[in-house]
């Protein structure tokens, strides 16, 4: 029980850290010698986050069933702390892109992982309101996340955020280690990895306080002066690495690296399979992370999307031939799987309409240029999802699963429809509160019976692969949707605003000629957001109708459970 809190409070940390960036971006950006008239440069920042956290989750999911739901938690947090400091540490945009990239890797196999660990401990019948608190604990991860970072911007600068992740991540890796293992863990193998974890740390950050002191200094002047790489603390750091390596392979019981498994686990995982997925999911990511809504869809889409498709085809053709697959297709067959997967995807278009351009809704009628008063309008619906997923998971005890879904996303969609018809005085009264509140209600509910669904008709050994599918499918709709909705609205405010004529034609004399073309323009701006509710109510009806007729299990898939 103690290592599913852990798990659980380690998804939570993850999620705030994925929204983390919201506010200290700009700051970031300045850190690393990018200048604020070049925001464009910060595609790589969220994208490389948004790459490591989908690309490799297949894989991530696979090893969890291979090896184990512990070692994959502890793996992942620890990658999420080395990106955390190199994070932490950078002085330029690629080391901070590399550090967002591992944050994503870790951040991303926690929660396929944390589900699996979650379907172990308790049997299916049981199993949803759990389901539901993980849920809910992922999403309130898009509350404290901001919250949390304008918090430590107060009171240091956007670095300190990264060391705080840096401790949480080490915290917790050792917290569950610790509440898995039965036996002592390797003292010697922990004092090594200590070691190395601390001088890797001094070398990177180089505190003022160490560096210019006349004594300590020494610490960061090579030994060699050819190779700047060769300082004494480098040196402590590499050396304390090969030592815990050596000794894992000398003493395998009870090492704190589990190496001397590593040979038979590259002959169990199919690393074929995983590149594919991984060029396969990177391409997908990229191409609609990086894409300018204003003039495309997808970026590099002669190349990127032709890509995806293409090792996505040898991809299914290779898993389907292979002894080993990466993914177990043949478990996803059941209808109640890939309903489920199909429900998610839906289920992700609808949500990253309401994070993006609920905000810029409120931006654009109540609070012009009021960041925080726009974050405060979106917070009135993400508390309540929070609040939607506990009670979508009691409520599967006693309905089943495809009702409580197929009523969340249909509530979620008429909130949509109402969105539709705001204007610009609409988020002053207490109507748009409860549109909000509903719209996060109706996400909330529809989490847990999705996840209780596809994890209660496939098999417990590939209970990862299923959750991280789970998490590929939200995401990649998430970036679809983004992408597809956000460039249809932005044609009908183009066409609009070209209908409506320029302002020399329209305000050549009188203010009042002027004001009318403010009002026009505000208007097609309007027209533009309703847009995107609207695709997004589309989405969300979608998701309740297929939760209605896809949701459903043929009863509780039984087997062993994994460690």
């Amino acid at each position: 029980m103690a290592a599913v809190a852990l798990a659980t409070l380690a998804v939570l940390v993850t999620a705030a850290d994925t929204y983390v960036v919201v506010l200290a971006l700009p700051d970031i950006l300045t850190g690393v010698g990018v200048g604020l008239d070049d925001l464009q440069r910060a595609t790589p920042i969220v994208g490389g986050f948004l790459l490591g956290y989908t690309a490799t989750l297949p894989l991530l999911g696979r090893l969890a069933d291979l090896r184990g739901r512990t070692p994959v938690l502890v793996g992942c947090l620890l990658l999420f702390a080395l990106g955390s400091l190199l994070t932490a540490s950078a002085d330029s945009l690629g080391l901070a892109v590399a550090g967002r990239g591992l944050q994503g890797i870790g951040a991303g196999g926690l929660v396929p992982a944390t589900l699996a660990l979650v379907a172990d401990r308790w049997p299916p019948e049981r199993r949803s309101v759990p389901l539901g608190v993980v849920g809910a604990v992922q999403e309130a991860g898009a509350v404290l996340g901001p919250l949390a970072g304008a918090a430590v911007l107060a009171a240091a600068d956007w670095r300190a955020i990264f060391w705080l992740n840096l401790l949480l991540g080490l915290g917790l890796a050792a917290g569950i280690a610790a509440a898995a293992r039965s036996r002592r863990p390797d003292g010697v193998g922990l004092a090594l990895a200590s070691l190395a974890a601390l001088a890797l740390a001094l070398q990177l950050a180089e505190p003022a306080a160490l560096a210019e002191d006349v004594t300590l200094g020494l610490l960061y002047v090579p030994v060699v002066e050819a190779w700047p790489w060769t300082t004494p603390l480098a040196l402590v750091a590499v050396l304390a690495a090969a030592a815990l390596g050596a000794r894992s392979l000398a003493t395998p019981a009870g090492a704190l690296l589990p190496l001397r498994g590593l040979g038979a686990l590259a002959r169990e995982v199919d690393v074929l399979g995983s590149a594919l997925a991984v060029v396969a999911l990177g391409s997908l990511v990229w191409a609609f992370a990086a894409a300018d809504p204003a003039t495309q869809v997808v970026a590099h889409g002669r190349l990127l999307l032709p890509l995806a498709g293409v090792t996505a085809l040898l991809f299914v053709l290779h898993e389907r031939r292979t002894a080993n697959p990466v993914l177990p297709l043949a478990a996803m067959r059941p209808v109640g799987a890939w309903g489920a997967l199909l429900v998610n995807l839906l289920v992700g278009v609808a949500l990253v309409a309401a994070l993006v351009d609920i905000p810029l809704f409120a931006r654009a009628t109540t609070a012009p240029g009021d960041q925080l008063g726009a974050a405060l309008v979106l917070l009135r619906l993400l508390v309540a999802v929070p609040v939607g997923a506990v009670a979508g998971g009691w409520l599967c005890r006693v309905v089943p699963p495809r009702l409580v879904a197929a009523v969340g996303m249909a509530l979620a969609a008429v909130a949509f429809v109402a969105m539709t018809s705001w204007d610009e005085r609409s988020l002053d009264g207490w109507p748009s509160t409860v549109v909000l509140l509903a719209a996060g209600l109706g996400f909330g509910l529809a989490i847990p019976p999705v996840n209780a669904v596809l994890l209660a008709v496939t098999r417990p050994e590939v209970h990862g692969s299923a959750g991280a599918l789970a998490v590929v499918a939200r995401t990649v709709g998430m970036l679809a949707g983004l992408s597809l909705l956000t460039a249809v609205a932005l044609r009908r405010f183009t066409a609009e605003v070209a209908a409506i004529g320029t302002p020399m034609e329209l305000c050549p004399t009188t203010p009042a000629d002027c004001a009318a073309y403010d009002a026009a323009t505000e208007a097609a701006l309007l027209t533009q957001l309703h847009t995107v509710f609207a695709g997004a109510a589309i989405a969300a009806g979608l998701a309740a109708v297929a939760a209605l007729v896809l949701l459903r299990s043929s009863g509780p898939v039984r087997g062993p459970a994994g460690g």
